[in-house]
């Protein structure tokens, strides 16, 4: 998708897609420069209108970020992205009422290099499919991507990515074991219309990091009804916590119990924004441990860490006590300065 490689060897990527107004070229372009901080590798989005299109050439333009067309109904909006440049279509076939403008936007997507992604959701399934299956399964959601692709394949068109995306994790699931054992193409992941966090990210971690754990699964999109910083942030943990992408800075913390004998809630929020603040992305774990009986032993795992007790802690860096009575006042600077000290250390180059 423009210059990111997917499928095959390429390393799973994190998509998301812009809330902004797309004919809003500016407003669109800074939301997708604030998601490429926060680790997107591919960015959708809406074409819904007539000046949306006519933005793309635009957006395409300036974007440091490949960007697909999310595209519903009217063909021709798909064949005036191809002409903007844009890096990538979604459509959903089965919304465009007309078979031949289908095939259509395939010869001109492969004159022009263009990926397309079938996109298929239990929501809009064909009235033939949900009569025939009685409801959106795993089945039906297959049966539709598939007859789409062939559509594309009619044309020589095989640049094809899929997905068959569903609100209930378990059917999503099943879903995409089914369409994984009956086609090659690359797989985009995601449960849609996840909802809002903390529900949001669970049911996708469950959907998305069920698959990946497989090898299923080839671009994944965090579908919340938040910032979509926040999906980019989710779809990032789920590939680290799977060994997928190399960790950025990773806090852990205890969950606290009746052992602790400091706020590690409170504790963990002001080392978090302290942080966030210093603007550290190398891959340090940093661990906020709020009592001595697991605490030691725990910080040890982590780069850096803080084992709390009454009124002091211990301060761990590399699994060695530095400091053993550091003030509880002092936990959050010792944490930082240490912080910043590793990451200093990730960044110097090898020596040669």
């Amino acid at each position: 998708v423009g210059w990111v490689e997917v499928g095959g060897d390429a390393p799973v990527r994190v998509q998301s897609m812009t809330t902004t107004r797309t004919s809003d070229v500016n407003a669109t372009l800074q939301q997708m420069a604030a998601l490429v901080a926060a680790g997107c590798e591919i960015v959708r989005v809406a074409v819904p209108h007539r000046e949306d299109a006519e933005a793309l050439a635009q957006i395409a333009e300036h974007a440091t970020i490949p960007v697909i067309a999310d595209i519903h109904f009217q063909w021709r909006y798909a064949m005036m992205a191809l002409e903007a440049g844009i890096h990538g279509l979604r459509i959903n076939p089965g919304n465009i009422k007309y078979q031949d403008k289908v095939r259509l936007i395939a010869r001109e997507a492969k004159v022009r290099g263009v990926p397309i992604r079938i996109g298929v959701n239990a929501g809009s399934l064909e009235k033939r499919l949900l009569e025939e299956h009685g409801r959106p399964s795993a089945e039906a959601l297959v049966e539709s991507a598939l007859a789409e692709a062939r559509i594309l394949e009619d044309e020589d068109f095989t640049d094809i990515k899929i997905s068959v995306k569903h609100s209930n994790p378990a059917e999503m699931v099943e879903a995409y074991r089914l369409l994984a054992a009956r086609c090659d193409y690359p797989l985009h992941l995601g449960v849609t219309e996840a909802g809002p966090m903390p529900s949001g990210g669970i049911k996708s971690a469950v959907g998305i990091g069920t698959l990946l754990a497989e090898g299923i699964g080839d671009t994944i999109r965090v579908s919340l009804t938040d910032d979509p910083v926040e999906e980019v942030k989710v779809g990032n943990w789920i590939l680290g916590s799977l060994g997928l992408k190399k960790r950025g800075l990773d806090l852990v913390a205890c969950p606290s119990c009746g052992r602790a004998e400091v706020d590690v809630l409170g504790l963990t929020k002001q080392v978090n924004e302290a942080l966030e603040r210093e603007g550290i992305t190398a891959p340090i774990r940093v661990a906020v441990m709020g009592c001595v009986v697991n605490g030691p032993g725990e910080a040890r795992e982590a780069d850096l860490g803080i084992a709390a007790g009454k009124g002091y802690g211990q301060l761990i860096v590399k699994g060695q006590v530095q400091e053993n009575r550091i003030p509880e006042e002092d936990f959050v600077e010792a944490l930082v300065s240490e912080a910043r000290k590793l990451a200093a250390e990730e960044q110097e180059p090898a020596a040669t």
